[in-house]
């Protein structure tokens, strides 16, 4: 499902949508967006209440609700997006908090980014992660959050988790980390 900022509109000047820079969703902070974002699914199908666009989360206005009865508003930024094909409220799901708490020793293979791979600004982050186990210690009262340095996953609470059961929210998939 390509992530797309509205540009010069629809139809006959779809190729002139800009694509959207997706890696802000994961930085753990409040975002203006100045623009509609407009998303395009592909392939056609059933739409689950959880899914990703290019690693961002999009979920219905089911979530949003329970998300709001958790309390979970100081945690979360939903960002209202249009979704081909559908009539119903969908947003980007916008984790505010990053927290740093992967457990290297727990994960099956951790790697870092060196001076040799010619990313100098990078160097010291992490390059990849393996069998994610993070530090419970180090999370706190975190009910939703990215992990500091592997931000491409988001991770929630056994709290939050059983809700999204309990609710029968389609479209996730829990591991345990």
């Amino acid at each position: 499902m390509p992530l797309f900022k509205d540009g010069e509109g629809e139809g006959e000047n779809d190729d002139k949508r800009e694509l959207f820079d997706t890696w802000r969703f994961n930085e753990g902070r409040v975002l203006e967006i100045e623009r509609p974002i407009r998303l395009s699914v592909k392939p056609a199908g059933i739409a689950l209440e959880y899914m990703e666009s290019m690693g961002i989360p999009v979920v219905h206005r089911r979530v949003v609700s329970l998300f709001e009865r958790l309390g979970l508003q100081k945690e979360v930024q939903f960002i209202p997006v249009d979704v081909e094909g559908q009539t119903e409220p969908w947003f980007i799901l916008n984790a505010l908090r990053v927290i740093r708490c992967i457990d290297d020793a727990r994960c099956d293979e951790v790697s870092y980014w060196g001076p040799e791979d010619g990313e100098p600004d990078r160097v010291g982050e992490y390059q990849n992660v393996r069998g994610l186990k993070v530090d419970p210690a180090k999370i706190g009262d975190a009910d939703i959050f990215r992990p500091w340095g592997w931000l491409v996953v988001l991770i929630v609470s056994e709290h939050v988790k059983q809700a999204m059961e309990t609710e029968g929210i389609t479209g996730m998939k829990f591991l345990e980390v």
